[in-house]
């Protein structure tokens, strides 16, 4: 059976003009439906026209439209009236411009409808006008008269043939001001929106309207199957709503409830880092190849480095008094007349001697020193007291 059309006329861009057709888009005809029975006798109950004053039922014919100015005053206006409003959108719907489609509302969306040429001519017209809309990919708005009031339509390319959306008036938006001037500026944490975008994350789709299932509407039919067959009606308990005292842990069971786990750096807060002390920015500093700065700062205290430091100075000093050692000992032998060749094999050999057993020098006099050298003793004496100790 062919679908029955809700408005018939013409389709005009410019001197191009076709007949078309316009049929609703959606039905909500399979959805079920009760009637309204007399508990008493089971009889369906219907309405009746009624004086309001009397009480007695009034013939269609004697129904005539009334706008109220005033609790008991209207102003009478018939069909015939009516019908005198001439509106060239009547029977045409005629295109005043073209606009992006991103810049329509989504408020202003009332309901579709398909659009096709009405009978066999025309089609011509009405393919130039289709492929012109889709070639500019922009949606054209026009006038249309349903139900005795003129609408905005926007039409656009829908496979072969137009789709026809009406839209509304601006006097006919709320401004959402009204709604949203009491809502909470509320800071959201980064935490709190990894959590939820993980959940995102997890049930990203598809828009698939196939997968859509009407629960209620299910439900509705095993109840009614359930007690045609005679079987007894339980009552099923109502989810209820739980108000949420922590959303962080809200979050997290969220997660749980999907199956997917908690994100590693929401499962524990983040602790503030510890305040360094002075003088050891450097070591709790992470350097790539290097223990942790934190095990760094516990096995080298701030101290030690200072106190490394001095052993460092206190061993150069001991290799100074050494050296110094070793010069007076290599003087007074040339002093003493000793081939230089033997002195210093003698001397090589009492060095190595010295430093394999640890032993210590011997005792050296002043005899035979020149004066200079005399007196560099005396200026050491008391650093090669030290060395021989």
């Amino acid at each position: 059976m062919a679908p029955r059309a809700n408005w018939k006329g013409f389709l005009r861009l410019s001197l191009v003009t076709c007949p078309v057709a316009l049929y609703p888009a959606t039905s909500e005809s399979e959805k079920v439906s009760f009637n309204q029975l007399n508990r008493k006798t089971g009889h369906r109950i219907k309405y009746a026209k009624v004086d309001a004053d009397t009480g007695e039922e009034v013939a269609n014919e004697d129904i005539v439209k009334g706008y109220n100015v005033d609790t008991d005053t209207f102003i009478e206006v018939t069909k015939d009236e009516l019908d005198n409003v001439a509106l060239e959108s009547t029977r045409t719907i005629e295109i005043d411009e073209f606009v992006d489609r991103r810049e329509i509302d989504p408020r202003y969306l009332i309901r579709p409808y398909y659009l096709s040429p009405d009978g066999k001519v025309g089609h011509d017209a009405f393919a130039v006008i289709r492929e012109t809309i889709r070639e500019m990919n922009m949606v054209a708005i026009g006038r249309v008269v349903l139900t005795n009031r003129e609408h905005i339509i926007a039409l656009e390319p829908f496979e072969k043939g137009l789709m026809g959306t009406l839209l509304r008036y601006p006097y006919e938006v709320r401004s959402a001001e009204e709604y949203f001037d009491d809502i909470q500026d509320v800071k959201v944490t980064k935490d709190m929106l990894d959590l939820a975008r993980h959940i995102v994350n997890q049930k990203s789709g598809h828009f698939e309207p196939d997968k859509f299932e009407d629960q209620y509407e299910t439900a509705l039919i095993d109840l009614i199957n359930q007690k045609r067959a005679g079987k007894p009606i339980t009552a099923k308990a109502r989810p209820r709503g739980e108000n949420v005292v922590d959303l962080m842990d809200a979050l997290r069971k969220s997660l749980g409830k999907e199956g997917v786990g908690v994100p590693e750096a929401s499962k524990k807060p983040g602790k503030k880092p510890r305040k360094a002390a002075a003088g050891q920015k450097e070591m709790l500093m992470p350097i790539a190849g290097k223990k942790p700065a934190k095990e760094a700062a516990v096995k080298k205290p701030a101290a030690k480095p200072q106190r490394k430091s001095l052993r460092s100075r206190d061993a150069t000093a001991r290799d100074c008094l050494k050296f110094c050692a070793r010069s007076l000992v290599l003087g007074q032998s040339a002093s003493q007349g000793e081939p230089l060749h033997r002195r210093g094999r003698a001397d090589n050999r009492a060095g190595r001697g010295l430093d394999r057993r640890r032993a210590k020098p011997k005792n050296l006099g002043l005899s035979g020193f020149p004066e200079r050298q005399a007196r560099l003793q005396g200026a050491t004496h008391r650093e090669q007291m030290k060395v021989e100790e």
